[in-house]
């Protein structure tokens, strides 16, 4: 009976990651890291967790799989580091259940756009040194983003100066499109590219041409009468 006791009485704060605190929250379990001077995401957060907060930590990269196994996740909350770089698998195994991803006031510049398309999640992106280009564009327009913080998107460096230190919706408005840019620089490279085998097929032609030719004439001198009758 003691044993049993022990065994199912034990507090769930227990199996805490150090430095974290672990409570129920309307009956669903969250883990509290705020603060904490954490460099890295915990290894060890309890898999039944739903509220995950890492907020004003000194984290600098979402590695891939991150929270893979914690399939109960649905709220996130990285805000306030200084993250740098997100694997675009960052978020692999929570994407259907999360419903809210906070990295604002971090140090992204660039995000790859298929870490966040898949999520469900609202986000919150403001507050980074964004690079304004076509990635960034495709998550503004087809990712839920929290309706509050999509004005403090700013381009902190852009394809042309006009735009700095501008809204990203300010930029869009006024009828910039970084997708199309993009675009018109894959349709030159593609052109280029087809130009140059268009122009090694020319060549080849030309040099087959101009062989035949020389086989022609060699083969017509080698028939002519007089040739053959000072070859005997």
């Amino acid at each position: 009976q003691a044993f049993f006791c022990l065994l199912f009485c034990i507090p769930w704060g227990s199996s805490c990651p150090p430095s974290c605190q672990c409570t129920e929250r309307a009956g669903a379990k969250a883990v509290l890291c705020s603060s904490q001077h954490l460099e890295e995401i915990p290894e060890d957060i309890p898999r039944d967790v739903v509220f995950l907060k890492l907020d004003a930590n000194s984290i600098t990269r979402i590695p891939s799989n991150a929270f893979g196994h914690l399939s109960h996740l649905e709220e996130i909350d990285l805000s306030r580091n200084a993250i740098e770089k997100i694997d675009g698998a960052a978020f692999k195994g929570v994407a259907a259940g999360l419903r809210s991803l906070d990295l604002s006031g971090n140090r992204i510049r660039s995000i790859p756009k298929e870490a966040l398309l898949a999520l469900n999640a609202k986000l919150r992106l403001a507050n980074n040194p964004w690079h304004c280009e076509c990635a960034l564009q495709e998550v503004l327009w087809e990712a839920r983003l929290d309706p509050d913080s999509m004005r403090d998107i700013t381009c902190h460096t852009a394809p042309r100066e006009e735009y700095v230190g501008k809204p990203l919706l300010q930029v869009l408005d006024a009828g910039a499109n970084f997708c199309s840019v993009r675009q018109r620089t894959m349709d030159v490279a593609m052109f280029v590219t087809m130009f140059g085998w268009f122009a090694m097929v020319i060549v080849y032609v030309v040099c087959y041409v101009r062989h035949n030719r020389e086989d022609a004439c060699r083969h017509r001198l080698k028939s002519l009468p007089g040739t053959q009758a000072h070859a005997d």
